[in-house]
């Protein structure tokens, strides 16, 4: 297994540090990979970063529009030093004190191997486009700045999800994130309780008042974090609070939004503290049809590969939520991808090959009837 072509890309890719707006290293790396297998590219600037987003063309010898394929290159920490181990039973893993950089680097190195596999054979293939964004685990920071002129494709598929494989996502949700600051007054808690205002007191009592967790069918909310106060013996000036909306339904969030925020005015305006609001959408749901191509041709890759197709939305986003934005009707794959954003994070071979597989099927089909 140790001379498997997909895990040795695996294992080179997974060593290069890339966490969001310092993908230079992975960056060059692909570079080096896709040339020898003809795709001509162009990096575009992403201020703050080292790099761009990787956009790359191949042409194809198939009639139809061309593809366009995605997997991001930034991971999550803690990723430095991180390394693949490959077990006897196919499991991949890091050495417990990094992430395995999975998410994406099994997409990525299942984009590669499909590529390699395809030219090697002179096997006739749709054309291909490529987009490596940056920064995806920034709410898709680096897909957002793109310039969606460059792409023909009007059907994508980003593999970027965990499950079994022959799992798509077709709907993915609006995450609308927050931050609110109650400003109160600073006073002495003993000698001169009288003359303070506690910001904490208008955020709790705010807090108590929503509900969290899933208050209603399909739209989630969060606080993450809470600042406020600086010692035991002073009425506390400032308090904030860090949070986020999720929903299949953007119409949802931004009304539950609104009763969040209807909610800490009343509770401050009660002491008479003084509420600030930050907020943004950071990505906006989307939902690709049932007769889309993207899912015509997935599920006929599916068949051809002996694979059950499951479609179904997810509450993740991911660079699909942007693409939909652009007109661009894509589903988000599974890619071998467990455990994500965690020291347990873990790909499986055989799973690496499944779907570089029925990623051949999808790119060596003429039309999606």
């Amino acid at each position: 297994m140790q001379s498997n072509p997909l895990f040795n890309t695996f294992n080179k890719l997974a060593s290069i540090y890339s966490p969001s707006f310092d993908e230079r290293e992975l960056c060059d790396a692909l570079k080096a990979l896709l040339s020898p297998l003809g795709v001509s590219f162009e990096e575009d600037t992403i201020q703050g970063g080292s790099c761009g987003n990787l956009f790359g063309r191949l042409a194809g010898e198939l009639n139809g529009e061309p593809i366009l394929l995605s997997s991001h290159m930034d991971t999550v920490e803690p990723a430095r030093g991180k390394q693949a181990i490959l077990h006897e039973d196919g499991r991949i893993t890091s050495d417990g004190t990094t992430i395995l950089g999975a998410d994406n680097i099994s997409g990525i190195c299942i984009i590669l191997e499909a590529l390699r596999r395809i030219r090697e054979a002179g096997t006739p293939h749709r054309s291909v486009e490529l987009l490596f964004p940056v920064a995806e685990e920034r709410y898709g920071a680096g897909s957002a700045l793109f310039d969606y002129s460059k792409v023909k494709a009007h059907t994508a598929f980003v593999l970027d999800l965990s499950g079994e494989i022959g799992t798509a996502a077709n709907a993915a949700p609006t995450i609308f994130s927050f931050e609110i600051t109650a400003a109160g007054k600073a006073s002495h808690s003993g000698l001169a309780p009288q003359n303070g205002i506690n910001a904490i007191t208008a955020v709790a009592s705010a807090i108590s008042k929503l509900s969290w967790g899933e208050p209603e069918q399909g739209l989630t909310a969060n606080i993450g974090l809470i600042k406020g106060g600086e010692l035991g013996n002073i009425i506390p000036a400032l308090c904030s609070v860090t949070g986020e909306i999720r929903s299949l339904n953007h119409n949802a969030v931004l009304k539950h939004w609104q009763r969040v925020k209807a909610t800490f005015e009343q509770e401050a305006e009660k002491i008479g503290a003084t509420p600030e609001f930050t907020f943004k959408t950071e990505i906006t749901a989307y939902e690709t049809p049932m007769d889309s191509t993207a899912v015509k041709l997935f599920k006929k890759a599916c068949e051809k590969s002996g694979i059950t197709a499951g479609i179904h939305p997810t509450l993740g986003g991911s660079d699909n939520n942007n693409f939909a934005l652009h007109g661009i009707e894509g589903l988000v794959l599974a890619c071998s991808m467990h455990e994500v954003h965690s020291v347990r994070e873990y790909a499986l071979l055989q799973e690496l090959e499944q779907c570089t597989e029925l990623l051949i099927n999808i790119l060596t089909e003429e039309e999606a009837k």
